[in-house]
């Protein structure tokens, strides 16, 4: 065995590096359960071994089953079968196993660990002693297990009755624990159950109220329907806590079922709190390690534990809900009415699992320009030139794009480079180098070159502006600006939240089933959208009209609607663009095509065809001709292929992934 660093290596055993781990399961080296939690874990592979397993291997061994050669011990190709106890298990011992290299005998390392000894006393259940018998034969095991067949069994002689090896003999060093006292449960020992839990038990463990799972081994008593889980056989929780960070006084676990409300949390629970009897403060076991700094995603502060939150009539910034200020909480120092239950700011999809009390909170600059006068910036991603204000509510600038957003300018205010075509909306310019977001725990980083196309996390749009990053988390500038509360023109009255657990919902702005969406909280009000129809531009130009076209949220009309771009049906119940006298109702893919996240006059590649392509306006007079569709392209931006005489082009995102060179 050999130490890496942090990690360990096995090369007998496994071929990655190993972490010492602490973990009561089932053991891929033997296939079974042993009363120790000592082992090693491959984090790759999901790969876990027993430290007495593996200390105890050595290359050869030499075994009473098979006393004519060693056995070597290898991984086998092919699918393994111990012949001792016949298991079968591939998943659970990964063919793990000592071998004869001449007869092809092989045992799985808990019988070579154990080797069945030759003769056993079963007196209790029988009055002959037992013979190992070292030739495999066929034979019926008279346990009546079910299992039949070739191997080595034992046998009396004086009954001629035989029985597997398995169903009569146990190691003592796998048996030791088959009955505890225990200090919780003093009236009756604990048994040691395999398989079910029984069908009259709640299938808790009584101190820390996880389940117990099928098939792993726990301790039980019958009498008082009291079981616990491995864990809490062998490492109990202490019968006392004194950590001023928790709370000023000792306290003491209070070992019963009773219903109680814990002060760290708020909520309710049903056993075990650990208690001070000097001011009748009640707190979950599990709550006794809650971070006491921490960073959430829906908030630009850091967030505090604090015992008694204190604000009357407020939120939880992440449910949404009442949250009761009489119990303790996260809050913000700096936003005095900012607040989050406690289990809501340590949910995995809010907190990055970091504590940060003694950690400097960062302090680097998030301003994403500098102003050098009134009209002037000079912004962080374009800093060889200024950008000048230009307040446009006159003139239609449809050819002119914003390098953050990639939208058409239009009507909207902008930042215009005083020397080049850079340009920037009003809001786009003002997105900092760094926010937190709904969709990710860390901080996400603004990244305003980007290489090639990304796909948005969010709204599943392709990109090549701005993007908001952090690992492996995209989010482009629209779908990343979002924040809460969000409020849709769509839906003006009531603010929208990121609830996660809307995700088998269907939008109200497409009617698709989404994965991300933010909805309204009021009671009654099932409005939810996703970041897709969140971030459709609200007004747009397109040729099939000289006037503006704006975005409808649906009418509930009857009668058959036609889309003057593609000529098909549409639902009017169904967002969609229409003309300044309302006499169109155009599909929002229809009007904006497939590309409208993607930069006009640049240039993306395709990395594993090695093909370039132009991003195209289609506002010529003869609409180009796709090359996979073969159809004239009707969206509004296309792409061209380069380097091919007379230019190949491409209409949408189908047609992209259906292309043959």
């Amino acid at each position: 065995m050999e130490s890496e660093g942090e990690g360990v290596s096995l090369p007998l055993i496994h071929e990655h590096l190993m972490m010492p781990w602490n973990d009561l399961r089932k053991g891929h080296c033997c296939g079974h359960f042993l009363a120790i939690s000592d082992g090693y874990y491959c984090k790759i592979c999901d790969f876990f071994v027993h430290k007495k397993c593996v200390d105890e291997s050595t290359e050869y061994i030499e075994h009473p089953l098979h006393s004519i050669h060693t056995l070597k011990l290898l991984q086998s190709k092919l699918e393994f079968r111990c012949d001792v106890c016949d298991v079968r298990d591939v998943m659970d011992i990964v063919n793990l196993c000592y071998r004869c290299e001449i007869c092809d005998f092989q045992v799985d390392l808990y019988c070579a660990k154990y080797p069945p000894p030759d003769f056993i006393d079963m007196s209790e259940t029988h009055h002959h002693k037992l013979t190992l018998l070292k030739e495999e034969i066929k034979f019926d095991c008279d346990a009546k297990c079910g299992k039949f067949g070739y191997g080595f069994p034992y046998k009396c002689h004086e009954c001629d009755l035989a029985f597997h090896i398995e169903c009569v003999w146990n190691p003592p060093e796998a048996k030791h624990l088959s009955e505890v006292n225990h200090t919780y449960h003093p009236l009756h020992p604990l048994k040691l159950h395999t398989g079910y839990v029984p069908e009259y038990s709640d299938g808790t463990c009584r101190l820390c109220s996880r389940f117990i799972i099928d098939d792993k081994l726990f301790y039980h008593c019958s009498a008082c329907n009291f079981s616990l889980d491995m864990g809490c056989v062998l490492n109990p929780p202490p019968q006392s806590v004194m950590d001023l960070k928790v709370h000023d006084h000792q306290l003491i676990l209070r070992p019963r079922i009773d219903s109680f409300t814990c002060n760290a949390c708020g909520l309710t629970g049903d056993r075990n709190p650990y208690i001070c009897l000097h001011c009748d403060f009640m707190i979950h076991q599990e709550c006794l390690t809650l971070p006491r700094l921490i960073n959430v995603n829906r908030h630009d502060h850091r967030v505090s534990r604090t015992s008694v939150l204190g604000v009357v009539n407020s939120v939880c910034g992440v449910c949404r809900q009442k949250v009761d200020w009489t119990w303790g909480g996260y809050s913000c120092q700096k936003c005095p009415h900012y607040v989050v239950h406690s289990k809501c700011a340590t949910r995995k999809d809010v907190w990055n699992g970091k504590e940060l009390e003694g950690v400097p909170e960062e302090t680097e600059d998030i301003e994403p320009y500098v102003v050098i006068d009134d009209n002037t910036i000079q912004h962080f991603s374009h800093k060889e030139h200024y950008l000048r204000f230009h307040v446009n509510g006159l003139f239609w600038e449809e050819n002119k794009h914003c390098s953050a957003c990639t939208q058409p300018i239009y009507l909207q205010s902008f930042y215009g480079c005083i020397d080049c075509d850079f340009m920037l909306h009003q809001s786009c310019a003002n997105y900092p180098k760094k926010k937190w977001h709904v969709l990710h725990n860390d901080r996400l980083t603004l990244v305003t070159s980007v290489d090639n196309i990304c796909c948005c996390d969010a709204c599943h749009r392709i990109s090549n502006g701005f993007m908001y990053k952090c690992g492996d988390t995209e989010l482009d500038v629209l779908c990343g600006s979002v924040s809460e509360p969000f409020v849709h023109p769509s839906h003006p009255h009531h603010p929208l939240y990121y609830i996660p657990s809307v995700g088998k919902k269907f939008c109200n702005g497409c009617d698709n089933r989404v994965s991300h969406a933010l909805t309204c909280i009021e009671s009654g009000c099932e409005f939810l959208l996703c970041f897709n129809c969140a971030t459709l531009p609200q007004v747009v130009k397109h040729r099939v009209d000289d006037d503006p076209l704006s975005l409808c949220y649906g009418e509930k009309a009857s009668g058959e609607y036609w889309c003057d771009i593609c000529e098909k049906e549409t639902d009017p119940r169904i967002w969609f663009y229409t003309c300044k006298d309302h006499r169109a109702s155009l599909h929002t893919k229809c009007v904006l095509g497939d590309f409208p996240g993607l930069m006009p006059r640049s240039t993306i590649k395709l990395e594993l065809d090695n093909i370039s392509l132009e991003v195209v306006l289609n506002n010529s007079v003869s609409r180009p001709f796709c090359r996979v569709c073969e159809s004239h392209c009707m969206y509004p931006i296309v792409l061209k292929m380069l380097g091919i005489s007379g230019g190949l082009y491409i209409c949408s995102l189908d047609c992209l992934d259906r292309l043959e060179l």
